[in-house]
């Protein structure tokens, strides 16, 4: 039986294109175009969908007021339609927030691979979000730098307890997709503010790689920027990588620097979360910690893997609190895995994986 989708966009043009496209699936099948979402609200009691594809940007009612309801009264998977501009990037990280599983940027005219990319690309994702699991919105709370981002006096000068030597030589590497916005943001607000380097791809835009660094840098007590080529990498940094570039990391006097490069996409993704991790595996080997959350499809698990086999300890979000459990799954599978927890205990297994290893010698 093909997935029911709803489209809801005030475009005529996008609405028919949108049909066009997710119609071409065999398993996929549009049950209904609204152009805004009073008239979504009637087709969804009358049709039924598994899927909404829904615009920002319309008339009588927002797409965001509509999500926030939507989730509210009737919780179902949704991928929003971003504009990729900025205003449209920090709308569509909110709608990430309010529970809308991903996000499909509007298509434009310079956009590379053209029609048949752009129908992959939302295909998949309407079938992703179909399976995955549905999650509720959680408010966060309010910035906690200026508490947070000084070291404490009271432990030398490294939160935690963890010693300079560990700030210094330690990295962690992190890869997510489909749900990771929302992953990262936890786990990164359940860290303290002086922790060692830590780098990060999620698949993003470019666009919304730098809105979304920023809204992580106003939420956690780490400083997150966007990777920059050739900085160096220092505690208590988080550097996500841009959406042009893959981010991996080099060793170099006295730590370890950035480096950026618009090469070829790896498993079909740029930047890819195997080009980092692989990177660490050959730069950091036993020195680094990898971290595998929720996404859809294996990007990563080869990487992870190398990164096990280097000497690094590693450890995937579970199944229970992935919102797409594809990622985390393929490095189970091939054996990538130290550990295995829930969302909400990834952070601090980083941290006591950092404490044990000091306090016994081991490796981290």
């Amino acid at each position: 039986m093909a997935i029911k989708v709803l489209i809801i966009d005030d475009s005529a043009l996008m609405r028919s294109m949108l049909t066009e496209v997710i119609n071409s699936a065999p398993d996929l099948e549009v049950v209904g175009v609204a152009p805004d979402p009073i008239v979504a609200r009637e087709m969804i009691k009358t049709h039924h969908p598994d899927v909404l594809t829904l615009d920002i940007e319309m008339p009588k009612m927002d797409g965001l007021d509509f999500l926030a309801r939507l989730m509210r009264l009737r919780p179902m998977p949704v991928v929003m339609i971003s504009s990729l501009t900025q205003r449209g990037s920090e709308a569509t990280l909110q709608a990430l927030e309010l529970g809308a599983v991903d996000f499909v940027p509007k298509p434009t005219v310079s956009s590379t691979g053209g029609v048949e990319n752009y129908r992959v690309e939302i295909c998949e994702k309407i079938k992703a979000a179909y399976g995955a699991r549905p999650r509720v919105p959680v408010r966060t709370q309010a910035p906690l730098k200026p508490l947070l981002r000084e070291p404490s006096e009271a432990n030398g000068g490294a939160a935690g307890g963890l010693p300079e030597r560990v700030l210094h030589d330690r990295l962690v590497a992190i890869g997510a997709s489909t749900g990771g916005t929302e992953a990262i943001k936890e786990v990164l607000c359940s860290l303290p503010g002086q922790m060692p380097p830590i780098l990060i791809v999620q698949h993003m835009p470019e666009m919304f790689t730098a809105s979304f660094a920023k809204r992580l840098d106003g939420l956690c007590a780490l400083r997150v920027k966007e990777a920059e080529q050739g900085e160096k990498v220092v505690p208590g940094t988080v550097y996500l990588a841009p959406g042009h570039s893959h981010l991996s990391v080099r060793r170099a006097a006295g730590g370890y620097v950035c480096e950026l490069a618009q090469s070829e996409p790896v498993n079909r993704h740029r930047p890819a979360v195997d080009v980092l991790f692989n990177s660490v595996a050959r730069q950091a080997g036993a020195h680094a910690l990898g971290v595998l959350l929720t996404g859809m499809g294996k990007d990563g698990a080869q990487g992870l893997l190398a990164m096990r086999q280097a000497g690094a300890w590693t450890i995937g979000q579970d199944q229970e609190s992935c919102v797409v459990y594809g990622m985390p799954r393929e490095a189970a599978m091939i054996g990538a895995l130290d550990e295995v927890a829930p969302l909400k205990d990834v952070g601090q297994r980083v941290l006591s994986r950092l404490r044990a290893g000091e306090r016994r010698g081991q490796k981290a």
